[in-house]
């Protein structure tokens, strides 16, 4: 939350001052640039309107509550980086550049430009910070791919986005005003463009993965499995299932081997540990499902395979 408030107050302001140079100097890159910084600010709006209904308590239609409001909005920011930002950046550079005209005084293209970058860095620097206890010692790369938080990602490509426009736009302005050549904006608004597209399709495809569904980490699912074969009555645990509801929200599924003569009140007991064990280890909300099951070699090899394989589509065998 507090990295997307610092990112929608430096957006807001960068919006403006740009709007403001480009009046003063008709540079294309900086109307580029103004554009992309208003699709930011409704960016930040969709994800404070998307963690604002993921609160929601649940209801009979949506019995695990609302927590994919995150990752839809998510992905409405990616569209709106991709149609508001990218594409009419590219529309407008290819325009200057077949119509191209002058930079007109410079001096407040610059000024604004530095400003900008001193009000992003800000904001990427609350955005770094806030990522930090998360990241866990990633790469960035890696973390924003593998992250369950639809917000951080967002924010963090936004404002690496918008830094590396604003030194793209601050390249062909200068080119443009020494050589005399407007051409050369219209070349920075297209970088810039170039540039947005990138972001979306990347950040698309990750918020397209979380609301399809995912799983829990590697981490989490041996924490998981490790509580469940605590249990002393457990076999083994045939299979395991796992899909994040929502980034602090997890749906557990496990089929568990008892030995065939255990009765059922134990075996009850005994899931009812294991169910509070898991909540004990684990950080997030959990909604677990554990079905007893009596360990037979030859029905499992085949009912029990991970979706999608050939055994599996072909159905079980006879026991």
């Amino acid at each position: 939350m507090k990295a997307i408030i610092a990112a929608f107050a430096a957006n807001l302001g960068i919006a403006v001052s740009k709007f403001v140079a480009f009046l003063f100097t008709g540079s294309s890159a900086l109307l580029a640039e103004a554009v992309h910084s208003v699709a930011d600010t409704a960016n930040q709006l969709l994800l404070l309107i998307g963690g604002r209904r993921a609160k929601r308590v649940a209801s009979p239609l949506h019995p695990f509550g609302y927590q994919r409001f995150r990752y839809f909005y998510g992905f409405l920011v990616t569209l709106v980086i991709f149609l508001v930002g990218g594409v009419f950046a590219l529309y407008e550079g290819w325009e200057k550049l077949h119509s191209p005209e002058p930079v007109e005084s410079p001096i407040w293209a610059f000024a604004v430009l530095a400003v900008s970058i001193v009000l992003e860095s800000f904001s990427l620097r609350t955005a770094v910070h806030e990522a930090q206890p998360e990241r866990r010692g990633l790469p960035w790369l890696r973390f924003i791919r593998t992250t369950r938080s639809p917000e951080l990602p967002v924010v963090l490509a936004e404002d690496f986005g918008a830094l590396t426009g604003l030194v793209f736009a601050s390249v062909g302005i200068t080119l443009a005003v020494v050589t005399g050549d407007g051409r050369w904006d219209a070349v920075g608004t297209i970088a810039i463009g170039v540039l947005l597209v990138i972001i979306s399709i990347t950040l698309s495809t990750r918020m397209r993965s979380l609301l399809i569904g995912e799983s829990a980490d590697q981490e989490t699912l041996r924490r998981i499995e490790a509580a469940i074969e605590a249990e002393p009555l457990v076999q083994r645990m045939i299979h395991l299932r796992t899909m994040h509801l929502g980034p602090d929200q997890l749906l557990i599924a496990a089929k568990v081997a008892f030995a065939a003569d255990e009765t059922v009140a134990r075996v009850a007991d005994a899931i009812n540990r294991a169910e509070a064990r898991i909540r004990e280890d684990l950080d997030d909300e959990c909604f677990v499902f554990l079905e007893p099951d009596v360990w037979d070699q030859r029905l499992h090899e085949t009912r029990d395979k991970p979706p999608g394989s050939a055994a599996t589509a072909a159905g079980p065998s006879a026991p």
